[in-house]
């Protein structure tokens, strides 16, 4: 069983985790992916961990980009499953085995993740509880209090890609990560695409990783800074982008013309500096939206796309 799968891992200044990450993926074949680190990432796998096949590039080349080429190796290589997993993650025992096990025999769940627990172990991660609330799956925290018996797997329409196994059936029908994302957002649209191509996305309950980030403060985001269009970048690409939504291009152009009645406005109010922020939106809206449409043309055909 273990040969029939590999685990990928991206890493970028890995130090802190990698050790951890690493050990607990024995005894499955490892793929690491380094994204240019700064640290002593590259060097410590070499010498330490000498059975991982160690793919470095000679830039920064994001999450999505990075996965891609240890997907495509590991279709080069035969492997029948393949394992993406955080560099501060950790494996626990068995879980990928019956991960492996179930999606064997529910092949219709191109996605499956186990739960994720904080670093300490003594919580579920903050970001994976939010995926597994009640709009999302309404059974699930219910049939843990309650003390229901568990079901073997509970459907969600998204969990992030700190740990996911996919199947090659997946893979040459959905494709690789969209190269419209850099960092952040490509696993959504991934989850997006599956779901169109007709997989299902689950969870499974006896199954679990440790996600170490729980240290990590959340940046607050003034508005019209750098990082407030880097967000509005981000969402309206997962918006417009998503090809469940067949009037999401109409919606877009909604949206820009939204945007430059409200510039309008703000130029007859004389609200310059207001007018001057809204222009950087408007400009950007515009900038993605190509790149929106070639990517909707993209991903709703069949195939090994983006790798």
């Amino acid at each position: 069983m273990e040969s029939n799968c590999v685990i990928v891992i991206v890493t970028y200044n890995g130090m802190q985790w990698i050790e951890r990450c690493l050990k607990s993926c024995v005894p499955y074949a490892v793929i690491v992916i380094d994204n240019n680190s700064e640290d002593e990432t590259v060097q410590y796998i070499s010498e330490h961990f000498k059975n991982v096949q160690l793919i470095k590039s000679d830039k920064n080349i994001g999450f999505g980009k990075a996965n891609n080429l240890g997907i495509k190796y590991a279709l080069q290589k035969d492997y029948d499953y393949v394992f993406l997993l955080n560099q501060d993650a950790y494996l626990q025992e068995e879980s990928l085995q019956k991960l492996l096990s179930f999606q064997i025999e529910n092949p219709e769940f191109g996605i499956l993740s186990p739960i994720h627990m904080n670093g300490k172990k003594d919580r579920l991660d903050l970001n994976f509880s939010n995926y597994m609330h009640y709009k999302k799956n309404p059974d699930f925290y219910s049939d843990y209090v309650l003390k229901r018996t568990l079901k073997p797997v509970y459907d969600v329409p998204f969990v992030n890609a700190a740990a996911w196994l996919l199947s090659k059936k997946l893979i040459e029908t959905v494709g690789g990560f969209d190269p419209l994302f850099f960092h952040y957002g490509e696993d959504e649209n991934y989850c997006q695409r599956a779901t169109y191509h007709g997989f299902k996305i689950g969870v499974i309950p006896d199954t679990f990783i440790c996600h170490d980030r729980e240290n990590r403060k959340s940046p607050v985001v003034e508005p019209y800074s750098d990082m407030y269009y880097a967000l509005l970048e981000r969402n309206s690409k997962l918006k417009y982008a998503n090809i469940n939504n067949s009037g999401g291009l109409n919606e877009l152009q909604v949206e820009i013309t939204r945007i430059e009645r409200t510039l309008f406005k703000l130029k007859l109010k004389t609200k310059f500096d207001k007018a001057k922020a809204v222009k950087k939106q408007l400009e950007l809206i515009r900038k993605i939206t190509p790149f929106i449409r070639e990517s909707r043309e993209f991903n709703i055909l069949k195939g090994r796309t983006h790798m």
